[in-house]
């Protein structure tokens, strides 16, 4: 599958490890940068989105998307772990539920610029769902750079591996990420509460990347050690 990423904000919250572990399934690690455990909330939206060898189509290959993530490592392959993904295209959505078999939710989203910034606003609408929302308004600063390795910038954002439930695991290909260091001002953020925790009052880690051109294979069966799924 090929899609394009656009005007995304990383805005990530160090979190106590055992509130994130219990969220895990077996056997995934809960990842630590320096024994710190982190929550990402990552609003953008995407265009080209199509499946390997077909065309990308207006009405289904547009639309934004809302991550919230954290990281985990398994057999040596540290990757993310979503937790939710809410987007504004029903049937990719379900396209997205039956084929990666990741938690991805209806939501009424909203993505435009601004001299510079992004109004960016999601409620979520997939029924029998806890509710979950989002508004903001984000913009980068500085020059971009990319992330040295060791540092915690390349922790959060070079990895490239996913997890999915049924211990499915996906390769994700793409360049190193182009970021810059961001701002922003939140209305509301309860996409964090929707799981069960609470963000700590102190200001997240933000990053911005104007685009991002990936790809990702299949997801496939994580191997036991006995050779089995």
């Amino acid at each position: 599958m090929a899609q394009v990423w656009h005007d995304l904000l990383f805005a990530h919250w160090e979190l106590p490890a055992e509130a994130l572990r219990p969220l895990l399934p077996a056997p995934l690690e809960l990842d630590l940068f320096e024994g710190r455990a982190y929550l990402g909330v990552v609003p953008f939206r995407m265009s080209g989105v199509r499946l390997r060898g077909t065309p990308s189509l207006p009405w289904l290959s547009a639309f934004p998307e809302l991550n919230v993530r954290t990281y985990v490592t398994l057999d040596g392959r540290p990757g993310v772990w979503f937790l939710s993904l809410d987007a504004g295209n029903p049937l990719a959505v379900a396209i997205a539920r039956a084929w990666f078999r990741l938690p991805y939710y209806r939501a009424r989203m909203s993505c435009e610029g601004a001299g510079g910034a992004v109004r960016y606003a999601s409620v979520r609408t997939h029924r029998g769902e806890p509710p979950a929302g989002l508004a903001c308004t984000y913009a980068p600063r500085g020059p971009a750079f990319r992330a040295r390795e060791g540092t915690l910038e390349h922790f959060l954002t070079e990895r490239y591996w996913l997890y999915a439930p049924g211990l499915l695991r996906a390769e994700i290909q793409h360049p190193p990420w182009e970021l810059q260091e961001a701002t922003a001002a939140f209305g509301a953020n309860t996409m964090a509460r929707a799981h069960g925790l609470e963000l700590p009052d102190a200001d997240p880690l933000l990053h911005f990347a104007r685009r991002q051109d990936m790809v990702t294979w299949a997801p496939r069966p994580v191997l036991t050690a006995a050779g089995v799924p």
